[in-house]
């Protein structure tokens, strides 16, 4: 089922070219990311069709000079991407005409030839009373299958399917659900495809609220097998399940309480790249991990494949057994809002030395070159369930709007002295989250996410 993802700006430039009076065209620039949910279109750019190339422009149709499109797919070459010819529908019915057909016939063999790709799309947009309405083509070596699936990511999240999904059915289940956010909301959770990485006491929370609200996809990553101690905050989790794998423990759990939830565990570290490679097909993930160097993993995705973040993270401080500080932390990583790096959220030094093995970790902690790792920090599932609770929360928000606008990018909680905060930051210029910066919706790429892996 492929998807196209663009980010809101150029989901906002769309919808006010779908609004004019006459039809208009464009070649889109598009990262890919070929993941086991379907190819994934990443909008980079749109590059409009000049008004003096067209022959023939009204509210029915259109013609073109080929020099109102050959220039954009000498970028598309320039910068590795794919082109995908787009065009508006301003009467409000996004179908393929035979013309639209005939057009993609002669334009498909030039789009690939001169952008060195073996993909050529097609889209057509038209307004909407929700917003946008597309159809949309993709022709691949194994066939031509149809873009099923519009993903808007930014300050709002927007998930438009094809075939009329928003008049689907949905079980009686979730009324009183449907009866706070209404019923289309329910249906985009239910298409929904969510990471969650780290099923300890935040993500197994999360989880579970995702799947109790009706999310229809999960995949689950953690490297760890359940402890002793961990019992005291990981749902689904009883004395029998020590020494099981944490994600077949949550796993299990979620196919009880929503059999229809189809959940994916992954028992390994997202800093694996056959781990990392994985969740390039969701729309969406949880960073509930307490590593660094899974946050800048995380980070990255957000940037390359357009996947909204929402990372959490739990901090209680203890004197002698009496708690002093409890702080938790919401970020969302987005197009336009800053990386965890940019706002100081990563130990830079921390996440270098998560990455070493054993062995070289400890020479240079005794050396006194690498931060000591390993201390066991104190977890209370109140606290931990207190901020899922509010990371879930921002995922309902950022679809249904009915917070601030816009929207604040982080959220801090000071529980110990019942004070919650926001703020709004922009990311750093020529940093790889930069709206600017060349990386962004650029997709499968060597090296993966712009990094160095470990054999």
């Amino acid at each position: 089922m492929s998807t196209l993802v663009l980010p809101e700006q150029l989901a906002e430039e769309l919808l006010r070219a779908a609004h004019e009076p006459h039809e208009g065209a464009a070649v889109m620039l598009a990262g890919v990311a070929r993941t086991s949910f379907g190819v994934r279109l990443l909008g980079r750019s749109l590059h409009w069709v000049p008004d003096h190339t067209y022959t023939r422009r009204d509210h029915q149709g259109l013609s073109i000079r080929s020099g109102g499109y050959v220039p954009a797919l000498g970028r598309a070459a320039d910068t590795g991407a794919v082109p995908v010819w787009l065009h508006t529908h301003p009467d409000g019915i996004p179908t393929a005409s035979e013309h639209d057909h005939e057009v993609d016939r002669q334009l498909s063999g030039l789009f690939r030839d001169r952008a060195g790709s073996d993909l050529y799309a097609s889209v057509i947009v038209s307004p909407h009373a929700a917003g946008l309405a597309f159809t949309g083509r993709l022709s691949t070596p194994d066939g031509d299958q149809r873009l099923e699936r519009l993903w808007t990511v930014g300050r709002r999240l927007r998930l438009i399917a094809v075939d009329g999904a928003r008049a689907a059915a949905v079980p009686p289940l979730y009324d009183r659900q449907i009866r706070a956010f209404g019923g289309d909301v329910q249906r985009v959770l239910r298409a929904l495809r969510i990471g969650v990485i780290g099923a300890g006491g935040t993500g197994s929370a999360v989880a579970e609220q995702l799947a109790r609200l009706g999310v229809g996809t999960l995949t689950i990553v953690d490297p760890k097998d359940l402890a002793d101690t961990n019992l005291t905050r990981v749902y689904g989790s009883s004395p029998a399940s020590i020494g099981m794998p944490k994600v077949r423990v949550l796993s299990e759990h979620l196919t009880r309480i929503a059999p229809a939830c189809e959940v994916h565990p992954i028992h390994g570290r997202i800093t694996e790249r056959h781990v990392a490679e994985r969740l390039t097909g969701c729309d969406l993930l949880f960073g509930c991990t307490d590593d660094n160097a899974g946050r800048l993993v995380l980070s990255r995705l957000a940037a390359y494949y357009l996947t909204p973040v929402i990372d959490c993270g739990v901090l209680l401080d203890s004197d002698a057994g009496r708690l002093t500080d409890i702080v938790g932390r919401v970020t969302v990583l987005a197009p336009g809002y800053p990386c965890l790096v940019c706002r100081g959220r990563i130990d830079l030094a921390r996440a270098a030395a998560e990455q070493l093995n054993p062995a070289e970790r400890q020479r240079r902690q005794d050396e006194g070159y690498a931060p000591e790792l390993g201390r066991v920090e104190p977890a209370v599932v109140a606290y931990t369930t207190m901020v899922a609770g509010l990371a879930v929360a921002e995922l309902l928000e950022r679809l249904t709007g009915y917070g601030p606008d816009p929207a604040p990018s982080e959220l801090l909680l000071r529980a110990h002295e019942r004070e919650i905060s926001t703020n709004t930051r922009g990311p750093r210029s020529g940093h790889y989250c930069d709206p600017a910066a060349a990386v962004l919706a650029t997709g499968d790429t060597e090296p993966f996410v712009g990094q160095t892996w470990a054999a």
